[in-house]
């Protein structure tokens, strides 16, 4: 019973998450009635009603659906990526690009790709693509697990981290030099970063290996919260350190391997949107926290697709040429708002 003069507020979570909710809807519809082919909006609805023309169905079903789900999955994947590696890590600058994950798993995907050319981009290889890339970033990931147990200072592991990532890409760089000219052009296309290589069948590998992980990272939000407090009042609480952190470090890796193998290798959004849902949210609790990051993580995925769809006109902008210029602003805001901000620790 609400007493009289009392009124219920909704709490700053909440209404982020449902800002963020709102804002992936928006952009899902509008990645829907806006593509390089211009279709009338009534033609639209006829088609994801199954009416209309073949052409019309094709397109948007085949191709303009398919392109919202996988931009919506990996920018939600790579933010809990994100969120995953700065709690582990205890560092605000982690995240699978700067911390060389992505480029691990690139790596992982460059020895198959490169090596099987052209081959590697047909229907039945990338279940191959995926496990290559699990393994790459799973390597780093093992790399920088026991650097943390030899160093304290986080800006040191990110350095680490950063260099690791330096010694993949020239890996990368050699493969490149001894593939065939058809794998060499099948990996720069895979490199630019687009969300509109995921059919149909192939979403439906990709959806699973990023709902998955993502929702077990929801089994782990009292564990996260108590890393938050350091090592030892974490371990007071009954908290396995290694073990808790062993599986977060598979989690991120899961994710940000999909997400690079399906995707290619993108930027930044692992990096950035957990802040933007800290900012929003008020708090770094991550019962409140991951779903925020979530959400965010979707809406930003769908942003950056309607851009590149939006401001290529007939063809698609790569969308990591689009990811710095969002990014970065709030990178540099972070940093030099550190002190103040209320979640930063």
């Amino acid at each position: 019973m609400t007493l009289p003069g009392k009124q219920h507020r909704i709490s700053r979570p909440a209404a982020a998450c449902a800002t963020a909710a709102a804002a992936s809807l928006a952009l899902f519809a509008a990645l829907l009635f806006t593509g390089t082919v211009d279709i009338p909006a009534a033609d639209v609805w006829r088609a994801l009603g199954g009416d209309g023309g073949e052409a019309t169905r094709l397109i948007v079903i085949q191709l303009r659906l398919p392109m919202a789900l996988t931009s919506l999955l990996a920018g939600a994947g790579l933010a809990l990526a994100g969120l995953l590696l700065q709690t582990v890590f205890d560092n605000p600058l982690a995240g699978p690009s700067i911390l060389g994950v992505s480029t691990g798993a690139s790596l992982g995907v460059a020895a198959l790709m490169l090596l099987f050319g052209g081959a590697a981009l047909s229907a039945g290889y990338f279940a191959a693509l995926l496990g290559g890339a699990l393994a790459g970033a799973a390597a780093v990931l093992a790399a920088l697990l026991l650097f943390s147990t030899l160093v304290r200072s986080s800006i040191v592991l990110l350095i680490i981290g950063i260099l690791i990532g330096y010694l993949a890409s020239a890996a990368i760089s050699l493969l490149n030099f001894f593939a065939t000219q058809e794998g060499v052009h099948s990996y720069v296309i895979w490199g630019l970063g687009n969300f509109s290589g995921v059919t149909l069948d192939r979403l439906a590998v990709f959806a699973p290996a990023v709902l998955l992980p993502a929702a077990a990272c929801f089994l782990l939000v009292k564990p996260l919260n108590a890393l938050l407090l350091g090592d030892v009042y974490a371990a007071s609480m009954g908290v396995g350190i290694r073990s808790t952190r062993n599986a977060l470090l598979a989690l991120s890796g899961i994710l940000t391997a999909a997400v690079t193998a399906f995707c290619g290798p993108i930027g930044f959004l692992g990096l950035v949107v957990p802040h933007v849902a800290r900012m929003a949210c008020g708090t770094s609790n991550h019962a409140s926290l991951l779903p925020a990051t979530l959400l965010f993580g979707g809406a930003v995925g769908l942003l950056c697709a309607f851009l590149s769809v939006w401001l290529g006109g007939g063809s698609l902008i790569p969308v990591n040429a689009i990811t710095p210029v969002l990014s970065v602003p709030v990178i540099i805001y972070v940093i030099l708002n550190r002190d103040r901000l209320s979640y930063m620790r």
